[in-house]
């Protein structure tokens, strides 16, 4: 009983997580006529204050003396911040540009991404239903290149980087708060500094449009940390498929905004090649399920045999 509330629980961590990153597109454009770099600055360092206040209160030090200690790690962690702040820089600016469905198609590819980079970094070897969603997924670029007459450079560069930031976080192996810490607070000083540059020239916004700007652009601390904390506390109570299973509904999400809120052109051939995108999905999903399932079937062989006590001859 206790393990199908915590299960439930984490569901709805899960939900919630997703949820706001799917529903985000929302907020980016609030934050106008703040341009995309001045509201990444302010994510970076406002970022910074709500995960410290959260490390306060659980008392979760321990690590930092650690992470010092390591000189790779730390590289990997400012290699972490700098992937990272080009995925949510060109997000940004990609929602308040008006285009949020190929910011979405970015998020849609992006397993298909770390798939190709387990194999082309990991040496990890692929099934042929996932050579297959690869391939397909191929073919869906081509098309919605044809549709919007060049590649399409946000979607690429979006799951480019944050596959890329995966790989990295893989080998960081820290936990979600304290690798978010340790991110911002590579990216505080860049990022203050370039805050006082603004308002020194007299660029900048957060205090010449009002308190309930200003609010706003501190409010980008929140929407970065609490989808993040959430996610973390599914990550400790759900599978990891069911997990896989829940990140589509962020672009699902971003992608309903992108057409049905912001009224975004959808020609046929964009409809064409978002369908070959899903299509490798539906593949991956299917291929995933049904590799969990298999491996639990030989689990369930072998628990009985070996928890079956051995009979001493008489």
């Amino acid at each position: 009983m206790k393990a199908d509330n915590e299960q439930r629980t984490g569901l709805l961590y899960g939900f919630g997580a997703y949820g706001m990153w799917g529903l985000v597109p929302l907020f980016w454009p609030l934050l106008k006529p703040s341009g995309a770099v001045e509201i990444l600055a302010h994510r970076m360092v406002w970022s910074l204050a709500v995960v410290g206040v959260a490390l306060l209160a659980l008392r979760r030090w321990d690590w930092m003396r650690e992470l010092l200690r390591q000189p790779r790690k730390l590289a990997l962690t400012a290699l972490a911040a700098s992937v990272i702040t080009v995925n949510w820089g060109l997000y940004i600016w990609a929602v308040n540009s008006g285009q949020v469905v190929e910011a979405s198609l970015g998020y849609f590819i992006n397993p298909l991404v770390s798939i190709a980079i387990g194999v082309l970094v990991l040496g990890e070897r692929l099934r042929r239903v996932q050579w297959a969603a690869v391939a397909i997924s191929f073919a869906a670029v081509l098309v919605l290149a044809v549709g919007y007459g060049r590649p399409p450079y946000i979607s690429l560069v979006l799951a480019f980087s944050f596959a890329t930031y995966g790989l990295i976080k893989k080998k960081l192996n820290m936990g979600g708060l304290e690798s978010l810490t340790a991110e911002t607070a590579v990216l505080f000083l860049p990022a203050l500094g370039y805050l006082l540059w603004l308002g020194a020239r007299g660029r900048s916004t957060f205090a010449a449009h009002g308190v309930d700007h200003a609010l706003l652009l501190a409010a980008t601390g929140l929407v970065t940390a609490v989808p993040l904390v959430f996610f973390g506390m599914a990550a400790i109570r759900v599978p990891l498929s069911t997990l896989g299973l829940l990140q589509y509904m962020a672009p699902v999400f971003q992608f309903g905004l992108g057409v049905l809120y912001f009224h975004e052109a959808m020609p046929p051939e964009r409809w064409a090649g978002f369908s070959l995108v899903w299509a490798a999905l539906a593949l991956l999903t299917w291929d995933a399920l049904r590799t969990s399932r298999r491996s639990r079937m030989r689990l369930d062989a072998v628990s009985p045999a070996v928890a079956a006590p051995t009979r001493e001859p008489a």
